[in-house]
C-alpha cells in the first residue's frame, strides 16, 4: 500500500519521538544502577564486620548447634520488581518459586505487586505482598520490614525452627540475568564452621558484656538485615541492567525502522518531484503546441 508523503513525515516524527524516550530510559537506567550497586558495596563491608563479631563469638563460646530444618516453619522471600520494562524479569522469579520443592507449603513472602501476579500465574498465593524500594533508602525500610516479619513468625513458629529462603535476580555472565535461591535461616553450617575454624589473628582476645543468647541473637539478626539489604540491592541493579539491555533492543529497532521511513520517504519525495516535473514539461508541451497551432491559424487568415 502506498503511503503519501504526509503520512510517512508523521510515522517519522513519532518514531523519532519514542526514540527520544527510549533514549532517556536507558539514561535512567544507567544513573538508577550506580547507587544500588554502591550500597551493595557499603552493606558488603559492614556485613564482613558483623561476621568478624560471629568470629569472636564463636571464639569464645564454641560452635554453633542450630535446630533441625524437617521441624521449621518454612518462608520463601521473592524480591520482584515493579517498574516494568525488563523483560520476563518477574515470570522468571514465578518459575524459579514454583520449582521450589517446598513452594506448596511454604509461607511466601513477595516483594511487587507484579510479582505477586507473576506467582498467581504460576499457582502460587504469596501470604503477604510488600512495596519494593523506590530509591536507594528504601532498602533501609525493605530489609528492616523482612527482618521484623521474620523475627514475628519465629515467635509463632514455637519449639520448631524457622527456615527462610531468598529467592532473586542477580546479573550473570555477559550480561545476562538468573534467578537464585539463597537459604538465610538457620545460617550456613559451612559458613559457621569456616568461622569456627579460622585462627584469631589479633593479640587481644575478644571480650563481651551482654548476655551471650542476647548478643548471639543480634549478630544473627544484623547478619540477616545484611543479606537481605545486598540481595534487594543486587536485585534492583540486575533490575536496571535488565532494562538497559531492552531499551538498547529497542533503540536498535527504533533506528531501523527509522532508516526504512527515511529511505521510503525519499522515494515518496523522488517519486512526487519526478510527477511534478513530467507535470511541468506536459504542460510547457501543451502551451507550445497551442502556441504553434495559434501562429498557423494567424498566418492563414492573412494569406
Amino acid at each position: 500500500m502506498a503511503q503519501t508523503l504526509e503520512r510517512l513525515t508523521r510515522r517519522t516524527a513519532t518514531m523519532k519521538s519514542i526514540r527520544g524516550i527510549v533514549r532517556t530510559m536507558k539514561t535512567m537506567s544507567a544513573i538508577n544502577a550506580a547507587p544500588y550497586e554502591q550500597a551493595a558495596e557499603a552493606i558488603d563491608a559492614w556485613r564482613e564486620t558483623v561476621l568478624d563479631g560471629l568470629h569472636g563469638f564463636l571464639r569464645c563460646n564454641g560452635p554453633i548447634v542450630q535446630a533441625a530444618t524437617d521441624r521449621s516453619e518454612r518462608v520463601l522471600i521473592v524480591l520482584g520488581s515493579d517498574h516494568g520494562l525488563c523483560g520476563n524479569y518477574n515470570e522468571l522469579l514465578a518459575r524459579e518459586v514454583a520449582a521450589h520443592p517446598h513452594a506448596a507449603t511454604a509461607r511466601v513472602i513477595c516483594v511487587g505487586a507484579q510479582m505477586e501476579d507473576a506467582l498467581g500465574g504460576e499457582g502460587v498465593t504469596p501470604a503477604v505482598t510488600l512495596l519494593p524500594p523506590a530509591n536507594v533508602d528504601g532498602l533501609i525500610r525493605l530489609a528492616g520490614q523482612l527482618v521484623t516479619r521474620l523475627d514475628t513468625l519465629r515467635a509463632e513458629a514455637g519449639p520448631g525452627d524457622l527456615a527462610a529462603t531468598l529467592i532473586y535476580t542477580q546479573r550473570g555472565a555477559h550480561g545476562l540475568q538468573a534467578p537464585v535461591t539463597q537459604t538465610l535461616l538457620p545460617l550456613d553450617p559451612r559458613m559457621l564452621d569456616d568461622l569456627a575454624q579460622r585462627p584469631w589473628v589479633s593479640r587481644s582476645l575478644p571480650r563481651f558484656s551482654m548476655p551471650a543468647a542476647d548478643l548471639l541473637a543480634a549478630l544473627v539478626r544484623n547478619l540477616v538485615f545484611a543479606t537481605l539489604y545486598r540481595a534487594a540491592a543486587e536485585a534492583l541493579v540486575t533490575e536496571n541492567a535488565a532494562r538497559l539491555a531492552r531499551m538498547q533492543q529497542a533503540e536498535q529497532s527504533v533506528d531501523e525502522n527509522l532508516e526504512e521511513l527515511e529511505g521510503e520517504t525519499r522515494s515518496v519525495r523522488q517519486s512526487e518531484i519526478t510527477t511534478e516535473l513530467l507535470d511541468v514539461i506536459v504542460g510547457f508541451e501543451a502551451l507550445k503546441g497551442r502556441e504553434k497551432r495559434r501562429r498557423r491559424g494567424d498566418a492563414s487568415r492573412r494569406r
